[in-house]
């Protein structure tokens, strides 16, 4: 299911396409790819209490962070008041809040473990919210996004994006895994990497965390 452009203060976050609640087995393959990449790498991390995901979108990845992490307080975080609306109908149990990637430091809260699956390609200034995600991570951010060019080739072979030459609505930054890593690397610490197709997952440490 693909729901409309979500447009908050002027932001295009893109096409909200269900993948997790996609009956296509072609899609579920991919989703069950991505999860083993995204838990490896979790897996990775000790200690963990708090987990805070940045731009959730409807919170599925919340609600399995949540599931992996089932006495840590996870909370999923995210620019759009209409995309949370989604989120808390449909994971009533789990707890949203409102919130820029760029902000997430304003509370001065800290967290174990940072998430942001498929959020630096929307923005503007990736390394921005990179730092910002740094400086509240006690231990590690996960970080995930489309790898380029295979995503747009792939949205071209499904006759997906013609006109923009398979680039998704809403993405600004189109990283290859190499090109994604040297940007990270230019902020944090990076652990280690997992490439499921078509995305490029890192576990990264703060610098000035000696835990993984």
């Amino acid at each position: 299911m693909t729901r409309n452009l979500v447009i908050s203060d002027g932001v295009v976050a893109g096409n909200v396409f269900d993948k997790y609640g996609s009956r296509n087995p072609l899609v579920r393959r991919l989703m069950a790819g991505f999860d083993r990449g995204l838990f490896e790498l979790l897996g990775k991390v000790r200690e963990v209490a708090s987990v805070y995901e940045v731009g959730c979108g409807e919170g599925h990845v919340t609600a399995r962070l949540k599931e992996r992490f089932p006495d840590a307080r996870v909370i999923g975080s995210d620019l759009s008041a209409a995309i949370l609306e989604v989120a808390r109908r449909e994971h009533p149990e789990l707890e949203f809040e409102q919130c820029s990637a760029y902000d997430i430091g304003v509370s001065g809260r800290r967290w174990d473990v940072v998430v942001a699956c498929e959020v630096l390609e929307h923005l503007d200034e990736p390394e921005r919210a990179l730092e910002a995600m740094a400086e509240v991570a006690n231990h590690a951010i996960v970080v995930t996004v489309p790898r380029e060019p295979l995503w747009r080739l792939l949205n071209l072979a499904r006759g997906q994006h013609l006109r923009r030459l398979g680039n998704t609505w809403g993405h600004v930054n189109h990283w290859s895994t190499r090109a994604f890593l040297g940007m990270l690397r230019r902020q944090v610490e990076v652990v280690d990497w997992r490439t499921p197709l078509p995305w490029t997952q890192a576990l990264c440490r703060p610098r000035s965390s000696k835990a993984a």
